[in-house]
């Protein structure tokens, strides 16, 4: 996993994939500035100055989610994976804009879609409301357009080939970053979910619990660091990865995905992690050249045959909890992988969400998204 990303301080011992990781998804995790704000790289940035790791590993994912964690088959790198284009190889991110996270003001208004026109599309920093009823409002909202626009990309468009089309981006720019402000606020988020639809609020509480065991393994990092992200491969091209794995390990690839999202964001996290793991997946060397089959610890069709080859040998599919917690030796590392799992399960459209949500890193100065709109 990454380190950045699942902010986990995962302890090397037996052929566990990864030391010290953080997971992909920082979103849940990080310290939130003194402020209230968290900040943003533009999407073309590659590589962000965004700290020093300190003590333990960040977690990226919370995920916003995916939060997502990193360093489980090997150590994950300081950074949280997301969906954007990278910027040329070397470049430095620059410093970037505060994200706000405050109730909209009478000159930000929740926008209201009249009846047969299609809805606006939420700007990717446009203000979070504070108020439980409005959030409530806010990611029934979103969730629902984010479904119609994932069906509408799978069914017109070609998850096969390139990137998500910029409805889904935004949408699912915007429910991530709704999850991460319910997240840093649990009494809001318990507050919210009574507000919520009984579909969505289940849904809700895997997503928020999920992120909020991440960020629990999380420290913020300060000073200067690179991290270098890049494109995941199309949805469609990773599904068949993920199940061609399952096919031959037994291992479902729900779980699979899960990891990916929480160690890399799905691969878009390149950087080696402070330990030494590298790839998708984040594997440490010596575990690899036990369980890569003589593949590429960078190729993710590679990655994830080992990765579901390590979930088996420790446990998988008979045992999730076991052989989760030897691919990272922490309980709110499974329960979060697990609980990303069953939301993958119940709709699979949950997993193009998922893999449509962007990159961010918690630092001592606030969290910062590294890809994305």
């Amino acid at each position: 996993m990454n380190d950045q990303q699942a902010g986990i301080a995962r302890p090397e011992h037996g052929h566990r994939p990864g030391g010290q990781t953080m997971p992909a998804e920082p979103d849940a995790s990080g310290a939130r500035p003194p402020d209230g704000r968290t900040d943003r790289l533009p999407r073309t940035d590659r590589l962000l100055r965004a700290g020093r790791l300190r003590g333990r590993p960040m977690v990226a994912s919370l995920v916003g989610l995916a939060v997502a964690i990193s360093g489980c088959a090997a150590s994950s790198s300081a950074t949280s994976p997301s969906a954007a284009v990278p910027a040329a190889a070397g470049q430095t991110a620059t410093r970037p804009a505060a994200e706000q996270s405050a109730t909209p003001s009478a000159e930000q208004p929740v926008p209201q879609t009249p009846a047969g026109q299609a809805p606006d599309l939420p700007a990717p920093d446009v203000a979070i409301p504070t108020d439980p009823s409005r959030l409530a409002r806010s990611l029934t909202t979103t969730t629902a357009q984010l479904r119609r626009a994932v069906d509408d990309w799978v069914r017109d468009g070609d998850p096969g080939k390139g990137q998500p089309p910029e409805p889904v981006v935004l949408l699912a720019l915007h429910q991530q970053r709704v999850y991460r402000y319910l997240v840093r606020n649990p009494k809001v988020a318990s507050r919210t979910y009574a507000k919520l639809p009984k579909a969505l609020a289940g849904p809700a509480k895997d997503n928020v619990t999920a992120g909020r065991n991440l960020r629990s393994l999380v420290r913020p990092i300060s000073g200067a660091a690179k991290f270098r992200v890049q494109p995941p491969e199309p949805a469609d091209v990773l599904l068949g990865h993920f199940r061609r794995a399952e096919r031959k390990f037994g291992v479902e690839w729900e779980v699979l995905a899960a990891v990916m999202f929480v160690e890399t964001k799905f691969g878009r996290v390149r950087s080696p992690s402070h330990t030494g793991a590298k790839g998708p997946m984040q594997f440490m060397p010596g575990t690899w050249a036990a369980y890569g089959m003589g593949g590429d610890i960078q190729d993710s069709r590679d990655a994830l045959l080992a990765a579901a080859n390590y979930l088996h040998a420790s446990g998988a599919p008979r045992d999730y909890r076991r052989a989760l917690y030897a691919y990272n030796h922490s309980q709110a590392y499974v329960d979060a992988v697990l609980l990303h799992a069953r939301q993958i399960k119940q709709d699979i459209r949950n997993y193009y969400a998922y893999y449509s949500w962007q990159v961010f890193v918690v630092t001592t100065r606030g969290d910062r998204r590294l890809t994305g709109p």
